[in-house]
């Protein structure tokens, strides 16, 4: 090697390491997307919200959804009773309520049952807004900074005022004999409502529209933790049910592999030898015959028959195909008992049915929900096989 080549080698790797070193000391640039994610402490997450929400309600038990509200709040439903076994207050932030209308509809009616939710969102789904008579109107004319207000004289002091990641939303109509004014926004001269208390049954819900003011950024600045706090007062001591986006938020931590999923050269050596056994497997058992087993010949009977066919379903654990067989004879016993078409199971069939059964509303639209649940989802399980066979039996005796 000649010593022009040994030069321009060595200029190339001091070139590189110095390329290396001016990208390492480099400040990390702040992320500011809105994910509203209680695991980032970026400026617009909510690590710090969700961390103080045991010291801002002490005597109340903090639980993580993890699943949609309707797995939740549904599998808690108890039939005989009518009523819901838990009780407390759901809390939901982020820009944009992002929730199917089985969900939605579930919350309503865990609200209705005597229980509160605490939603702050600037955009909220169309069955809640009808549920309670309210409408949102966006004005683009409203920008710049805004002032956010507290009615109550007791913490209209804890008043505040944001300048970054504001919406431009208020409510516009609300039913105003069953809803309270909490708190007021303005961002030139016209104050516009953005914090209410809405009675639906027997419990509240309580819709604030300016998410930003629970994230990282706001709750370390000035009097905003005041603020938030005196929204969060009006909330009971009961059992806090936290919601997110971030359903899996609990899964990496509970797994005993956690710490060699999350380095990248342990990860790479797991799989790798997870990759060489199943080789191995495979290849080894080409080379063997498996035992033929000896099978018995089915007695040629009704009671053998159906014993067989149970066996199969069973060992196969085909949820799906039970599900779908329960679920067409249900329908099938609504036609031809009941003489209803089952094409459309929306809230007019509900209500068809419950009259002309009977049953009790709240049993019908339970049963109902859950069907249309299941037929969406795609791959129910055992314990979804058996609060549909639990619900059927209840609708039927009853």
């Amino acid at each position: 090697m000649s010593r022009t080549i040994k030069i321009y080698l060595i200029a190339l790797v001091v070139m590189f390491a110095a390329v290396t070193v001016i990208e390492f000391s480099k400040p990390r640039p702040l992320n500011w997307t809105k994910t509203f994610n209680e695991t980032h402490k970026h400026p617009f997450g909510t690590f710090i919200f969700y961390s103080e929400l045991r010291n801002l309600f002490p005597y109340s038990e903090v639980k993580d959804l993890g699943v949609t509200v309707y797995e939740y709040f549904n599998g808690s439903y108890n039939w005989e009773r009518n009523d819901y076994d838990i009780h407390g207050t759901y809390i939901y932030l982020d820009e944009a309520m992002e929730m199917d209308e089985i969900s939605a509809g579930e919350l309503l009616d865990f609200v209705s049952y005597g229980n509160d939710a605490f939603i702050s969102s600037g955009y909220l789904p169309q069955i809640i807004k009808d549920s309670l008579d309210i409408n949102l109107e966006v004005d683009y004319n409203l920008t710049g900074k805004a002032d956010l207000y507290l009615v109550n004289s007791r913490i209209r002091a804890d008043s505040t005022r944001i300048e970054r990641g504001l919406t431009n939303i208020f409510f516009s109509e609300v039913d105003t004999l069953n809803t309270i004014v909490l708190g007021t926004q303005r961002f030139n001269k016209e104050r516009k409502v953005n914090f209410i208390k809405v009675e639906y049954g027997d419990g509240y819900f309580y819709l604030h529209l300016q998410p930003v003011i629970f994230t990282n950024y706001y709750l370390l600045r000035g009097k905003n933790k005041e603020y938030a706090a005196g929204v969060l007062s009006y909330l009971s001591d009961e059992t806090i049910f936290f919601d997110s986006r971030n359903k899996n938020r609990n899964f990496l931590s509970q797994s005993p592999m956690r710490y060699i999923l999350s380095q990248p050269a342990l990860r790479w050596a797991w799989l790798m030898g997870l990759l060489s056994i199943l080789a191995f497997i495979l290849f080894n058992a080409k080379r063997k015959q498996r035992i033929v087993p000896v099978l018995k010949p089915n007695e040629n009977s009704t009671v053998a028959f159906t014993k067989t066919i149970g066996n199969l379903y069973y060992e196969t654990r085909d949820h799906t195909n039970i599900i779908d067989k329960k679920i067409t004879y249900f329908l099938e016993h609504i036609r031809r008992v009941y003489y209803l078409d089952t094409q459309l199971l929306d809230e007019r069939f509900m209500k068809s049915l419950a009259m002309k059964s009977g049953k009790n509303h709240s049993i019908v639209k339970k049963l109902i929900n859950m069907i249309a649940h299941l037929k969406a989802k795609p791959t129910p399980d055992e314990n979804d096989l058996l609060e549909l066979n639990h619900a059927m039996e209840n609708f039927y005796n009853n």
